[in-house]
């Protein structure tokens, strides 16, 4: 009888892959839950249940595992994003899942990695999460543009005016007159997110 078994060197990737995939996992979860400076490379080793070795075989710092997990989330919102804007439902319930999706990515967001991830003294974290939004937020107009060439935004809509708000919107989130005006982050988040969406008129 025949048999058919994978090759070592398949079985040792799928081995990599998943410990990769727990060491994102772990880490995003530490990151989201207590910011970028407070938690270290031994809690995210404990939490994985991996040794500091493993670790560094698949990250050279910790700063380079947060990129990972930052683009990582963002892509995967993109992703959420797209399917959003393809399905065939009306106007309005796009926007409904959109503030579903945003509230869902964000509940478990705290203040000290909006702090640490947004404005944090790490420049070259800063400098790489500001350059991942941008660039996930350029993939977004794109769909936005085609969104309002199919009538799901406002023909008039200045999509570029809209990205630099949103902007001022996550910059904003740093200011303590605002945060004390919430008793979460995801609060203030989704205030945010309907002011972009409906400004201040009621809506159905």
């Amino acid at each position: 009888v025949q048999t058919c078994a994978l090759p070592i060197s398949y079985m040792m990737e799928e081995r990599k892959a998943g410990t990769k995939d727990a060491i994102l996992a772990s880490s995003r979860e530490l990151f989201w839950k207590h910011g970028f400076r407070r938690v270290t490379v031994d809690e995210i080793c404990e939490k994985t249940g991996i040794s500091k070795m493993t670790f560094y075989r698949y990250f050279a710092n910790k700063t380079e595992l947060a990129k990972a997990v930052f683009s990582q989330a963002a892509n995967e919102g993109y992703d959420q994003f797209r399917i959003i804007m393809n399905e065939p439902v009306s106007p309005e319930e796009k926007i409904n899942r959109l503030l579903l999706m945003k509230f869902d990515g964000t509940h478990d967001i705290s203040v000290e990695f909006l702090n640490d991830f947004y404005h944090g003294k790490d420049k070259e974290l800063h400098d790489y999460v500001r350059n991942c939004t941008m660039e996930v937020w350029n993939k977004i107009l794109v769909e936005m543009k085609i969104a309002r060439d199919k009538g799901i935004f406002r023909k008039d809509l200045n999509l570029e005016f809209f990205f630099l708000m949103s902007q001022n919107f996550v910059e904003s989130m740093n200011d303590e007159r605002i945060t004390k005006l919430f008793s979460n982050p995801q609060e203030m988040i989704m205030e945010c997110t309907r002011l972009l969406m409906y400004g201040i008129s009621p809506r159905n």
